[in-house]
Parts: structure tokens; sequence; C-alpha cells
């Protein structure tokens, strides 16, 4: 069989339309069935009102409005014959095994041979899934368990049996991978598989001790959050994110499949006003609020937690929410044993959570898999963990732990006895080796076309560096520039590093990639780049070192100039958001390859200033040089005005391109791990018979344009959707999108408009109303309306 080209989804529940919104991220068409409804006239109502929910959701399942338009809504009565043409049906119904295994035996008599068929369930084994099931289909069955939400959280399980053909698991692997964007992990056909084995005992364990210890949820967050490298909602915050509903399932599922010696029912603990926080609504923040929700509103509304002391007496009791002062929490941060070492209250809390956690996953090897970095990755990729447990035992130490699981009454697990003092991980030079359950070390393994920073850098020295990015031989000839600043933010020592790799790889090497790899760091919080450090330049704004300031702005325009006329290949590789400066330096590249989850935009008006290293420039000279742009210079002005003035954000890559912040012929990366590789190889493409691109030049209308774009200011204004400072700044960016001075009749060199980005922002620098809009950022990292 080749690859798999068609996709079909039965099922427009929550997580099945959200499986088919991601397909169709991938640009593949798909099918979505469910039954027939009882009443109405149209039989593919389910499907349909699961499109339109899928265009209002938020977070937005997809990525873009013309995704959903490669969803085709159907019904399993008209439409499943057309099955026949799908090279894989995944089943995402209700999780009740005879509607599946019926399912089943009508799918063995329609797919063609060799089509994949998968369930998502999380609660079903693959054995019992299979039983009874046609003998044609056996070979082609798999478990392909998504994560909710489908488009962000990168993990997939896959489970597969005895009877599952090498070529159905290749090639849903590579679909999965590849097109998907998906970290495919295998599991073995154990309960839970990995990420909700080891993750719902966790919950369990936290809520429990929380219970039995007098500790209230917001203590119990801070410990289990950022400390541990756990998601910072804490493991409340996070059920309330996930669905307090969700849980029961889970629990019951496991509670009738492990066997009683199983540590899980050890705190798999009766807690009975969860049952009423469901059956009242209080399921989270889908539903009217869980362990913490909102109450009053406008200036009014304040955020109010459950008291768990209350909520244990069978009293359903919200109160104002706390922010704990609890000083282990603080001394974690130099030391995680600082907190779980501590013998107060918390300490023994922090201890008996993550202490029988760590426990617990080591006991499970090798019941759940024999590869411990696979468990690790699983619960970064599925539950947000920062650190996998084994990664965490190597934190603390494998004898500190293995000795304070007396402290728990808690046997030492027979793989950690076997590590001893050793480590888990280790480095052989530029390879990373992990702990085998025989005792040995292998390599841990990258699959084909996966190349990461952290595997280059390893057991090297940077080729440049400073306190603010590093220089990296990554092979055949091409360097990468990695920022590594607070939030990646841009200061005179990146601008000056790009400088000297710009000499350095004329001097010596093909090509240049601009990529910073932090993998660890969960959905939305990845950063290319956040723009330009505010705080140097609100720093010298308080010394009034205006010449400082100005002498910045001309340096970076400087630098992102040399980007673009640099006489070789200069790749940009975006993850996360690329905003202000960040997305100028993607602007100046000669292509981009962007991972799919890439959020670009001219934010500077914001904080009261315009783009200054030539984002206005660019922008205007794509908007007019699009093959579907209409004629005269006012169109493009508008658009570009209108982006920037509302300080438009693009929501993933796909939607940047609708923008022009990508241009047509950009790369979009689906998994995050391949960007890097894709990066490179377009880099290497590119140079044979590399030439820099032409200077642009511009038409622009000069005063006219200016006036109507200063016209529709007004009208937001009168409307009190603009308040003065934007108005301000707003005529400031009509200045510079319009020409200045110019005569519409004559061009506009894109430097002349760089100048005038320039003029603009030193302007709007010195104003009272943009510095405190800085500041107001800086201090709160929320926009300030003035």
């Amino acid at each position: 069989m080749g690859a798999i080209q068609s996709v079909a989804v039965i099922g427009a529940g929550v997580m099945g339309a959200a499986i088919a919104a991601q397909i169709a991220n991938a640009g593949i068409k798909v099918r979505l069935l469910d039954i027939v409804p009882k009443e109405g006239d149209d039989r593919n109502a389910i499907a349909r009102r699961a499109i339109e929910r899928l265009k209002k959701t938020q977070p937005a399942p997809l990525m873009s409005s013309r995704a959903a338009r490669l969803i085709t809504p159907g019904n399993t009565e008209d439409d499943f014959a057309a099955l026949a043409d799908c090279d894989w049906i995944v089943e995402a119904v209700i999780e009740r095994l005879d509607i599946k295994q019926a399912l089943y035996r009508r799918l063995a008599e329609v797919r063609k041979p060799g089509s994949v068929v998968s369930s998502n369930t999380s609660t079903i084994p693959l054995a019992e899934l299979m039983t009874d099931m046609p003998e044609s289909l056996r070979p082609n069955f798999v478990i392909t368990h998504f994560f909710n939400p489908p488009r962000y959280m990168r993990l997939l399980e896959l489970v597969t049996g005895p009877a599952t053909s090498a070529d159905a698991i290749a090639r849903i692997t590579e679909f999965c991978d590849v097109v998907l964007g998906k970290s495919v992990i295998p599991c073995r056909d154990t309960p839970g598989f990995i990420a909700n084995r080891i993750g719902t005992y966790w919950i369990q364990t936290a809520l429990a001790l929380a219970l039995e210890m007098g500790i209230e949820i917001e203590e119990a967050d801070a410990i289990m959050g950022k400390p541990m490298g756990f998601p910072s909602t804490g493991v409340f915050g996070l059920m309330d994110l996930v669905g307090i509903d969700l849980g029961p399932h889970v629990n019951a599922s496991l509670a009738r499949l492990l066997p009683k010696t199983d540590a899980f029912h050890m705190m798999n603990r009766e807690a009975p006003f969860l049952a009423t926080m469901i059956a009242e609504g209080y399921t989270g923040k889908k539903g009217k609020g869980g362990f913490y929700r909102s109450a009053g509103r406008g200036r009014d509304r304040v955020k109010e937690t459950l008291s768990l002391a209350a909520a244990a007496q069978g009293r359903l009791e919200w109160r104002p929410s706390i922010r704990p002062d609890i000083a282990e929490v603080k001394d974690a941060k130099k030391d995680l044993k600082r907190l779980v070492g501590a013998k107060s209250k918390y300490g023994r809390y922090a201890w008996g959570v993550l202490g029988r956690v760590l426990a617990y996953a080591a006991s499970l090897i090798p019941e759940i898999g024999d590869d411990i970095a696979a468990v690790d990755a699983a619960m970064r990729l599925g539950y947000t963990w920062k650190y996998g447990p084994f990664e965490l035992i190597d934190r603390l130490g494998a004898d500190w732990v293995s000795s304070h699981l007396a402290d728990l009454d808690e046997p030492i697990p027979p793989l950690l006895a076997k590590l001893g003092k050793g480590a888990f991980y280790r480095e052989d030079g530029a390879t990373l080796l992990r702990f085998m359950p025989d005792g040995g070390y292998r390599a841990v393994e990258r699959a084909p076309g996966v190349l990461l920073l952290e595997d280059a850098k390893r057991g090297r020295k940077p080729v440049l560096s400073n306190k603010s990015a590093s220089v990296w031989d990554i092979g055949d000839g091409v360097l990468c520039v990695e920022f590594h600043s607070i939030m990646n933010s841009i200061d005179g020592d990146i601008l000056a590093l790009l400088g000297k790799t710009i000499a350095l790889v004329q001097k010596s090497y093909k090509a240049m990639v601009i990529y910073s790899e932090n993998l660890r760091a969960g959905p939305g919080k990845e950063n290319f780049s956040v723009g330009a450090n505010l705080g140097l330049a609100m720093f010298a704004a308080n010394l009034r070192m205006w010449g400082k300031i100005e002498g910045t702005v001309k340096e970076g325009q400087k630098a992102l100039q040399a980007l673009r006329e640099a006489p070789f290949p200069v790749v940009g590789a975006p993850a996360g958001r690329a905003l202000g400066g960040g997305c100028e330096i993607l602007l100046h590249c000669d292509a981009v390859q962007a991972h799919a989850e890439t959020y670009m935009g001219l934010v500077e008006v914001g904080v009261g200033l315009v783009p200054g290293w030539g984002g206005c420039a660019t922008m205007l000279a794509r908007w007019q040089g699009a093959k579907d742009a209409p004629r005269g210079p006012m169109p493009a002005v508008s658009k570009v005005f209108e982006m920037i003035s509302t300080a438009k954000v693009a929501t993933s890559a796909a939607e940047a391109k609708e923008l022009k912040f990508l241009r047509p012929g950009d790369g979009i990366t689906m998994n995050r791990e391949r960007v890097l590789a894709d990066a490179k190889a377009r880099a290497l493409a590119m140079v044979a018979g590399y030439a820099p691109a032409e200077p642009e030049t511009l038409q622009l209308p000069g005063a006219s344009g200016r006036v109507a774009l200063g016209m529709a200011v007004d009208e937001f204004r009168k409307k009190g959707v603009a308040t003065p400072h934007d108005v301000t700044v707003s005529s400031h960016l009509a200045r510079v999108l319009t020409g200045g001075d110019t005569d519409m009749t004559d061009p506009v060199p894109v430097a002349a408009v760089k100048d005038l980005e320039r003029e603009a922002f030193m302007a709007l620098f010195r104003t009272k109303e943009s510095q405190a809009r800085i500041k107001h950022i800086l201090d709160t990292g929320k926009p300030l309306r003035n």
C-alpha cells in the first residue's frame, strides 16, 4: 500500500470533530460521519453542526478558515459505502464496546484491502476491541489515541497487537508524524497506555493527599506546578482545564482493568463532592467553573476557589482566591530537593505526591514499555510536564529518591534498585544514552528526518556566542543562529552576532538558519522572539539617551538589511510567537520554514510605537507585489495599515500566509521536531545559483492617502474604539505607510520608508503616553489603553 491520502472520521463528537480538523489543517480532505438524527430533514445535521462548532471553538481547532472546507459532512447510512475510498478510517464513537465492535463488523465489509482502521479510545484495551473482529480487519487495526485538543497536544499513543502488520504500523506512524505533526509513541496494550496511566495516578494522588493533609487547592497547585516542571495550572487547575467530568470515566476504566495489587487502587479514593460538582454543572472551564470559578461582573468580577476542607465535609463552598506564600516553593527555584525534602507540611505533601508518582512510573517498566525516553516524552507531550518521571529522578538523584522512598513506606522499584547510584540518562560524546531494563545503556533514537538542535549541540562548543545568542554548526556547511535571551527578545548582542555570522558564513560556510529550540515550553508558550528588548530601551529613555535608542533602531535596520543582502541563503525557522522585531527578522529572510503553530505579527502599536526595523516597508512590498493585489497604491496601504494599527497576529502559519507575513513559497512543517531539518534542507536547496533579491520600489499615495486613513481613524475615535494615543500612533503610522511627503506619481525606495519608520519610532518613543504603555506591559504583561 502507498501513502495515506484519504481519511474518514466516524463520530462527530468533540474529539472526532477535532481530529478531523487536524487532518484538514494538514491539507488533507476528510469525511466526518455520524448517525442520522432522529428529527429534521438534514441527514448530515450532526456532522454539519460539528463543523460549524469547530469554526467558533476556542482555542481554535482549525488553523485557517480554509481548512473547514476540506471537511465533508456525512452520515453512517448514506455515506458508509464511500469509506471504500479511504486509506485510513478513524473511529471516535461513544466508549461502548458493543457499539464499536458492531461498527468494525460493518467496516470490514466495505473498507478497501490494506486500509487502516483505528480507534481513538483511551479506556478500552485493544484486545477487547478485537474480540470477534473479522480476520480481514485484524492486521490493519490499531489504536491511535489523540490527546485533547488534537491541534495543540503533540502526543499520539499508538497501540498495536501481535496481529498488526508492519506495513500498517509504518504507514500510520509516518502519516501521523510527518503529515499531522504528532510525536508517535508506541505503547503496549496495557490499561491507560502510558500518559493516562501515570497522569491519572498523579492527579489522584495529589487530590487524595490534599484532602488527607488539609492542603488547600491554591497551595496544592503552587506546589504541583512550576516548581516541579508540571503545568503552571497545577493539578486542580489542570482538571478544570480538561474537564472534571472526564476523570471518573478514566478512573473507572483503570479500576476495572488494573490488578488489585496495583498502587492506583490505594489512591483512587472516594471523593463524593466530585459527583456533586459534575451533577451541578461545575465541570471546569467548559461548565460553570470548577475548583476555580469567576463571580461577579465587570470591575466586581473576582476569582473564587472551592474550599477543599468544606468539600471534604460534603459542602460546595467557594471563597475568594488567595495567592499562597510558601517559602519552600520559592526555595525550589534553586533546588527541587529544598521543597520535596522539607519536613514541613508542604514539603511532606510535595514528596508524598512526587515520590509516589516517581516510584509508580519506575515500577511500570517494562510493563508499559522498555523505553524510558518514550515514557518521559509521553508525559511531556501528553500532560505538558517539563520533565518526564525519569528525568525528574535524575534531577533529584536516583540514590536520593531511593533513600527517601522509605519516608513514604514505598518499596524501591526493581528498575531503580538496578540503577543504583547511576542516572537514567548519560552522555557519551555527542550521543545521549538512556538506561534499559536489562541494565545497559542504548542511544536515544530519533525518527528518520528529525534534527534537534540539542543533539547538534551535545558535546560541542558554539562557533560564535554571547549572552543573548549562539551560533552552531549543524552540518553540511550550514550555521544555525539560536536566541537565548529572556523570551528571545532582541538586543544589541543579537544584532551584533547576526552581523558576525553573516561574515563567517560568507567566508567558510554555505547557508544560515535562524532557529530557537524550546521543545519543553508547552502549547502556546514557545517563542521564536517576542521582539525588541523594551526593558533596555526604557532604561535608556529614563536617562534621556535618545541617541542610544535611535542608534539601536539604525543598528537593527542595518542588521536585517544585511540578512536580505547576504550572498547566501538565509532561512528563518520559527515556532511559537514571532512578534514585532521577531517578525521583522523573518520578513528579511530569503525563505521561511515555519512550524504550523507559528504566531506572527507586527504588534508595536500595542506599546505605542510603530515597526522600526523594516516591517512596514516589507509588508507594503508584499501586498503591492502580490499576484492578486488590486491595482494602485491605496489598497495595499489600507490593508497594511489595518493589520499594523490593530496589532493583527496570525494564529497559525497557514493564516500567516493569508496575511502575507509568510510568502506563498514559504514552507510549513507540521511536526515541531522536524522544523530544523526542513529549514536546513531548504537552505541547502537554495545554494546552487543563489542570488539575493533585488531591492523593491514602492508606489505610495502620499498626503491624499494619509487623509483617507486619518478619516477612518477618526471614525473609530468617535465610536470610542480608538483612544487619544491610538490616534497619535495611527497618525505616525499613516505617514510611514503613505510615503511621507512623496507625490503619488513618484516611486519610493524601500530605504526611504525605513527612514520614515525610524523617524516615527523615535517621535513616539519620546511621548509620555508611549512610555507609559511600555512600562505597563513590562510590569504587568498586559497592554495599556491610554
